[in-house]
């Protein structure tokens, strides 16, 4: 059964992500938790943020309108963060199972951190995660670097490639 484009969406987001979590898995402590002067300081403080808003935008696309934020130090290994983070992943793969074709132009109404409402479908709200997650991908990947190491290759058409069952020939 094909999927709908958001359940597609996020299932690549998920890929990437893992991908990034299985590259922190060559750091050791000291470089998972380096400073780098990045948005989210370190690797790990930055894996803890995207699982974060992985989690606080299934909440909202459930009606929810969460006020809590995450403590990385809660996270000190990347097991940890993994844990944490594949519980939200099983969650948001039963969530998008319940979705049928014309979901994504399901209005969801939420209220931000400053107590202000706000309404988009939820295909916008999913977009908005999975470029969240690309954005945050690509810090990790310089950070990466700055440790040493090469990134993942995360690009969609990769993702498509190793889903495809036949390669062009």
């Amino acid at each position: 059964m094909a999927l709908i484009p958001i359940a597609q969406e996020l299932e690549y987001d998920r890929w990437a992500n893992r991908r990034f979590l299985d590259a922190a898995a060559r750091l050791d402590a000291e470089q998972l938790a380096r400073v780098m002067g990045s948005s989210f300081t370190s690797v790990r403080d930055t894996l803890v943020h995207m699982a974060w808003a992985e989690w606080l935008w299934l909440e909202r696309w459930q009606g929810h309108s969460p006020k809590e934020y995450l403590n990385p130090t809660d996270f000190p290994t990347l097991d940890d963060v993994r844990f944490y983070w594949s519980a939200i992943e099983a969650r948001q793969i039963q969530f998008t199972g319940s979705l049928s074709v014309g979901s994504e132009q399901r209005r969801v109404r939420y209220t931000n951190f400053q107590g202000v409402e706000w309404e988009y479908s939820l295909g916008q709200m999913v977009h908005h995660l999975v470029n969240h997650s690309a954005y945050h991908r690509g810090q990790l990947a310089t950070m990466l670097r700055q440790l040493g190491f090469v990134p993942p290759q995360t690009d969609y058409l990769v993702w498509v490639d190793e889903q495809s069952t036949s390669r062009p020939g």
